[in-house]
């Protein structure tokens, strides 16, 4: 075959793994953002296999036209995917963030194999971008000098500063010449939505649980009319726990969890709790709660600060 026919039939080849990588890519992105919802087991399993497909087809398909590294990005993204497998086990941030940062190493290795944006776009259209960009080593050096400042001092314990840097460490010690600011943006973003769902959730059934505390130093009533109050309690507050672990609320997961134990004691016990106790409990949830506001506040401006630090054109 003569040269200049053959580069020609290798430039279809790529052309025709661009088009389908793009949408492999799309149906892994929207299967991922539907996970994060919570499926049904079944769904779950389904979203599962979408995104085992996207990757394992990226994978073969970038090997049979010889692009080694997207065929190692994608290969490698496979184990994030079989992580968030088991529907019973509750999917935290890091995972999730995990998966998105290898799909992200993905698109760059697309970019710099194909000389094209993979960034996500409504209409699936392509354009040629140039290589240079925000690079590891820049972003990493501002957002040391964004942990310097007042943000990363805060008692509220978030840590975006922290897992950013771990990460972008990482990606300055493999070589990667430019970030994926939008895989980072949507990992931002899916951290404030969970995290805005699971302050909804706690201005919901805090109020609820402190109303229902009384149960805990009267017996002025029947026992099972008791022990079904307690079983609302315990449900809304082994809910909160599962929540705060999932977005990493540390210190929420620690109260709801205690608070769990409390109330697993005297129902299984049937103890009734002095006023005092009671009064320090409910004290207690509702420092929690406000706690809790907080640090979700303290995540709205270290995600609008980190925002600040890309170009103006993925703002």
């Amino acid at each position: 075959m003569p040269a200049e026919t053959a580069d020609d039939f290798q430039k279809e080849l790529i052309d025709l793994f661009i088009e389908e990588a793009h949408e492999w890519l799309q149906n892994i992105h929207v299967a991922l953002d539907e996970l994060q919802q919570g499926p049904a087991p079944e769904r779950h399993e389904q979203l599962i296999e979408t995104m085992l497909a996207g990757v394992t087809n990226l994978c073969v398909s970038a090997a049979t036209i010889n692009l080694p590294t997207v065929k190692e990005a994608s290969f490698a993204a496979v184990p994030f995917v079989q992580a968030l497998k088991d529907p019973s086990m509750a999917l935290s941030v890091q995972d999730f963030f995990a998966l998105c940062r290898q799909l992200g190493q993905i698109q760059t290795a697309l970019t710099c194999a194909t000389g094209l944006s993979f960034e996500e776009a409504g209409n699936g259209a392509r354009e040629e971008v140039p290589r240079a960009g925000l690079s590891p080593r820049e972003f990493l050096q501002a957002l040391h000098e964004l942990q310097k400042n007042e943000l990363s001092h805060a008692s509220s314990g978030c840590n975006y500063l922290r897992s950013l840097i771990g990460q972008i460490e990482g990606q300055v010690q493999a070589g990667v010449e430019c970030i994926d600011v939008t895989a980072i943006q949507g990992y931002l973003a899916r951290v404030s939505e969970a995290e805005e769902s699971f302050l909804k959730a706690i201005d919901e059934r805090v109020p609820e649980i402190f109303k229902k505390m009384s149960v805990l130093e009267t017996d002025g009533r029947d026992v099972s009319s008791r022990m079904k109050v307690l079983e609302v309690i315990l449900q809304d507050v082994a809910s909160l726990r599962t929540e705060a672990q999932q977005v990493n609320a540390g210190s929420a997961m620690m109260f709801f969890t205690g608070l769990h134990s409390l109330l697993v004691v005297v129902a299984q016990r049937h103890i009734l709790l002095a006023s005092t106790r009671v009064e320090s409990v409910k004290a207690r949830l509702c420092a929690m709660g406000d706690a809790i506001r907080q640090w979700v506040e303290q995540g709205r401006a270290q995600r609008a600060a980190i925002d600040q630090l890309f170009p103006a054109s993925h703002s």
